[in-house]
Parts: structure tokens; sequence; C-alpha cells
């Protein structure tokens, strides 16, 4: 595996950067969250005419890039420096993947083309606020009791008598679901007896869907609440071909696993960036009468941050080239920002534990994360569980 940075990822990392710098500091980033979209939107149509952000990782016969995901988290991990507020995340890392793995031709056709120009953007939705078990990062997902199991709860499907379909129920903790043109929600049909989950197209005029942004610690990665009531959607995909439990969980864990990398990447990025901006800060700031930075114990606190990072990022690095160990370098990249993160407010000292201070964007990233995709330590053991660590041997039998 050559894991070599060509000239061209060079150049988008390059651009990437030269753009965020420009138009997504601290400030910017604070401005774009408190908007109706919860993200710059002039800002976003920049990077999708300019650099296909959004289409990165889709086919070019459907208006992409054609690239592969380890472009997508090259450059998620320049976006995570900036903490970018854009649909980033939840249209080209969850939805798009989806959409081409289990939608009909006529579906990807329809769709594809404008979710790779930025015109469109989409949002996954999964009942019980269980989208890294969905995903199958933090457990299984095959059981599908996470959709709500055929009970009472989650999503519930019902076929109507002219040929569409009919969705009740309510999903929280949806991302950017407020303002997604285009929802994909995940519900049981055929009852406890013979349920199945399903992945449905809902579109954002759609009669019976409310939806109302929720309070998040991370105004970044903006939430919402659906409410489906008698919601007229799409069968995602033909009826018996990849509609089975199957195909539909087997479509969501090989997006989970590639997001994982996506995200590690992105963690990273926003990690080094609060590594940076902490030693900048202490090479300036003095303290009697010399650089905070010069003291031997706050060079050991932010040589043990930089091993932090440079550890998480090979990991992330490998997971681009290699998604299935996504789980694993997600979990070091969680940990590694969430350690980060903390340092740097206690080392900016008492400017940085005022709640307004940048750091603070930082470490609410690293925590709202964890409880979106982890936490930590789940993450770890279902990669163990996965590998077979705590698999007893079998024992030898006597021929």
């Amino acid at each position: 595996m050559d894991a070599a940075f060509t000239a061209e990822q060079d150049e988008m990392r390059r651009t990437l950067r030269e753009i965020l710098g420009k138009r997504c500091g601290p400030d910017e980033v604070k401005a774009a969250v408190r908007t109706a979209a919860g993200h710059d939107r002039e800002l976003w149509q920049q990077l999708s005419a300019q650099l296909g952000l959004p289409g990165i990782a889709v086919a070019e016969e459907y208006g992409g890039v054609g690239c592969a995901p380890a472009d997508l988290a090259l450059a998620c991990e320049e976006t995570g420096r900036a903490l970018l507020p854009s649909p980033l995340l939840a249209t080209a890392v969850l939805a798009v993947p989806l959409i081409t793995a289990l939608g009909a031709a006529a579906q990807r056709s329809a769709l594809l083309p404008p979710l790779a120009a930025g015109g469109l953007t989409a949002a996954l939705a999964v009942p019980g606020q269980a989208l890294s078990t969905a995903l199958a990062l933090t457990g299984d997902n095959a059981p599908g009791e996470w959709a709500g199991g055929g009970r009472a709860g989650g999503v519930q499907a019902k076929a109507g008598e002219d040929g569409g379909w009919r969705l009740y129920g309510e999903v929280a903790q949806v991302l950017d679901g407020h303002s997604a043109s285009l929802l994909l929600v995940a519900a049981h049909t055929g009852g406890f007896a013979r349920s199945r989950t399903l992945l449905f197209l809902v579109r954002e005029d759609a009669p019976g869907l409310v939806r109302s942004r929720q309070a998040t610690l991370d105004e970044t990665r903006p939430q919402a609440r659906i409410q489906l009531r008698d919601t007229p959607a799409e069968l995602l995909g033909v009826d018996g071909d990849n509609t089975t439990d199957d195909g539909v969980l087997a479509a969501l864990a090989a997006t989970g696993r590639t997001a994982a990398a996506v995200l590690a990447a992105e963690a990273v990025g926003a990690a080094g960036q609060a590594l940076a901006r902490t030693v900048e800060y202490v090479r300036q700031r003095e303290q009697f009468g010399r650089p905070v930075g010069s003291f031997q114990a706050v060079k050991h606190r932010l040589a043990d941050l930089y091993v932090h990072v440079q550890a998480a990022r090979s990991a992330a690095y490998y997971a681009a080239w290699d998604p299935r160990q996504g789980g694993l370098a997600l979990a070091q990249a969680l940990e590694a920002l969430r350690v980060t993160s903390g340092e740097a407010i206690q080392l900016h000292g008492g400017i940085g534990f005022t709640w307004e201070h940048d750091a603070h964007l930082y470490f609410k990233r690293a925590a709202a994360d964890e409880l979106l995709f982890g936490p930590v330590h789940r993450l770890r053991a279902h990669a163990a569980h996965r590998a077979g660590l705590f698999t007893a041997p079998q024992e030898k039998v006597a021929v």
C-alpha cells in the first residue's frame, strides 16, 4: 500500500486550507451556526462549485469527482481544522453512499447529480438516538432493534393502497435534519412477526413532516427533531432488490466504516489545530518575566499532546486507505481530540476557562462527537470483538 499523498491531493489540501483560512475563522463559525441553516450557505456553494467538495466520492457518471474515500478523508481533515459547519458529513459521508448502494437506477440518476453539485443536501434519520449502532460502530446492527424492532417506538412504515408508503414516528438528533432537502429515514415495516428495517426517502415539503432544530452542546453539528405524521415516502431501492434486512444493514455497516475513517481524519484536524493554537498562545503569554511555553512542565505537556495527535493522525491515514480499521482510528482520534482540547483550555489559563473562548469550540466538538459516534471504549470494544480478540480458543477434538 502506497500511503503517500499525490500532487493532486496536496493541491486540494492547500486550496481548501486557503479558502477556509479566509472564510472560516472562529468569529465566522460562531456567526454561521446561529443562522437558520446552521451554516454559511454562500461558503458551501463556493466549496461545491470550486472544489466539488460534496461530490468527491461520487462517481463521474453522476456528476461527481470520482475520487476514493481517502480524498474525502483528506478534505475533512481540513474542514475539521476550521470546525467548518456544513452539510458535508450528513450529505457526502452518510447519505450519498447509501443512495449509491441501495438506490434504484432512476433514484441514483435523479439524486446523485444535485447532491454532488451541492444544490441538494440530505440527512440520515435513525430512530432511538442510536446512530453509532445503526452504522455498526459500537455494536452489531443486525437485529435492527436500534430502529424499534417492530415494537412501539422508532418509525413505522405502512404500504398504502396506491403502492406508496406512509411513515409514522419521531426521530431526534438528526444531523442537519432541520435544513436538509432530502431525508433518508430508517423505518420498520411488516409488524413484529415479519419486521424488517428499510430506508425511505422523504422530501422537505412532504405533508405531515415537522422539523425543529434542537439545542446542542456543539453548535457546529446542528441537529433536529423529525416528526412523521402519516408522511408520504418513497422506498429507497426497488422492493425485493437490496431491500432485505441483510442488504440494508450491510449498506449501513459499509457506510459506517467509511464514515469512521472520515470522522477520524476530521477529529485529527481539529486536534492538530487546537494544539497549534495552544503552542502559539504559550509562546506569547508571559509569566514571571518569561514565556509560559519556556517552562519545562509546559513543554512536557505539549510534547505528550503532540504524540497523541501524531499517533491519531497515523491511524486516521491508515484507515483512509483501509476503512475496515475505521473504528479503531476513530476511537484514537476522538480520544486525542478530547485530551488535546481539555489541555488547551488549561494551558490558556484563566481566559481559557471562560465559556466564550475559542478553545471551547474544540472541547464541545470533542464531547459532541463522542456522544454521537462513541464512546471511545465502546468503539474499541466492538473493534476488538470483530477481530476476535476476546473469543475463547476452540478446543481440539480428538480424532
